[in-house]
């Protein structure tokens, strides 16, 4: 069976165009509610080469080896949502982006993204839930709004907020929502996500128990999804696009098990793209293909892997199919190859596979060759 930049450095003499990640998907593929089980979804299997398999979620172990690391992102999605109106009157929709300590060390501020007819104004003040709660702007930060909460604000998004479901779905969230865009392995006090890690979505309690069985091992680190993971790339030639920054943390335990697993010749498997971006900054941050052994890590990252990216920790990559022209596109265009994602992506549009956060999955070995140019 088959934080400096991490922006990185490799020189490339192609002109990357946005337009060598672009793709046509028949709307009807877009999965907008999830399947009755998690594990129940199509998996396509894209080996080092590009020959593809097609196969289902529940086959994964076996495409594992006793002694594999299987790495997760344990972060919670928050219900980062607020409807409310301006002291004019206007309606406005808030997305918190992250919650960060103010003076006094509590969680009233926040970094929002605001939608409403006009912008706030500076000591504006923003009414929720009935007036019960309030936000004051205090300034900017890049497309952010700094707002100051008149209390703690994870309460206040538990109670009155709403699960910021993809824009993609085209519909409001709904009770099932909270249970399926979280994953079953989340940490209750990691809760600073505005997306799930949605390759992580098809676990379940199966899935791991059938891992655990197979002698495949399993490890944790963290990065709090912001709303970036969605913002399209805008420029012409991709290595023009700025990258969001997302908050990031990796373990000594973790950074252990995988130094380990690598010395005693098991694969890195990373569960989405999230994870790959965690353990790809990890590398540069505290390791190097001289010196591969990996250290604990946090910090932000803005780390932007497109092809001729050269890996340092992963092997495997087990990921959902992404928006075109996407950075997570470019990711696993740099991880497979451009060529053998293309021609992934194009099987699966004539095979029915459904799409994006609720979609299925792909499961990729490390391309055999890199892509030094796109392969077009």
């Amino acid at each position: 069976m088959q934080c400096f930049s991490t922006k990185q450095s490799t020189t490339v003499n192609h002109i990357m165009k946005l337009s060598d990640f672009d793709y046509d998907l028949p709307n009807a593929l877009i999965a907008r509610y999830p399947l009755a089980e998690r594990c129940a979804s199509k998996l396509l299997y894209v080996n080092s080469h590009g020959d593809l398999q097609d196969l289902a979620f529940i086959d994964l172990p076996n495409l594992l080896n006793p002694g594999d690391l299987i790495v997760f992102n344990d972060t919670k999605v928050m219900k980062a949502r607020l409807f409310g109106q301006k002291d004019t009157g206007g309606a406005v929709e808030i997305l918190v982006e992250r919650i960060l300590p103010n003076d006094k060390n509590h969680t009233n501020t926040a970094l929002c993204h605001v939608r409403s007819s006009k912008s706030p104004k500076i000591n504006q003040t923003l009414y929720f839930a009935n007036q019960q709660v309030t936000a004051t702007m205090q300034g900017r930060s890049d497309n952010l709004f700094v707002l100051v909460f008149n209390q703690p604000i994870l309460p206040v998004l538990e109670q009155f907020g709403t699960l910021p479901i993809p824009p993609y779905f085209e519909r409001p969230a709904d009770d099932n929502d909270t249970d399926r865009y979280q994953t079953v392995f989340h940490d209750p006090n990691k809760l600073a996500s505005v997306a799930a890690p949605t390759a992580s979505l098809h676990f379940d309690a199966k899935i791991l128990t059938k891992l655990t069985a197979n002698g495949v091992n399993t490890a944790f680190v963290t990065l709090h999804v912001g709303a970036g993971t969605f913002a399209p790339v805008k420029t012409l030639d991709i290595l023009q696009h700025k990258m969001h920054s997302e908050y990031a943390e990796i373990s000594q335990t973790t950074a252990d098990l995988i130094n380990q697993t690598k010395r005693q010749g098991g694969k890195i498997i990373a569960v989405g793209t999230t994870v790959t971006r965690v353990l790809e900054t990890a590398f540069q941050k505290t390791a190097s293909f001289a010196n591969p052994n990996l250290s604990a890590w946090t910090g932000d990252t803005d780390i932007f892997i497109y092809p001729s990216y050269k890996f340092g920790v992963i092997d495997r990559l087990i990921t959902n199919f992404h928006l075109p022209k996407s950075t997570l596109l470019m990711l696993v265009s740099a991880f497979n190859g451009t060529k053998n994602i293309k021609n992934a992506y194009l099987h699966a549009t004539k095979n029915n596979y459904r799409f994006f956060s609720y979609g299925d999955a792909m499961i990729l070995d490390k391309q055999a060759i890199y892509d030094e140019t796109l392969n077009t």
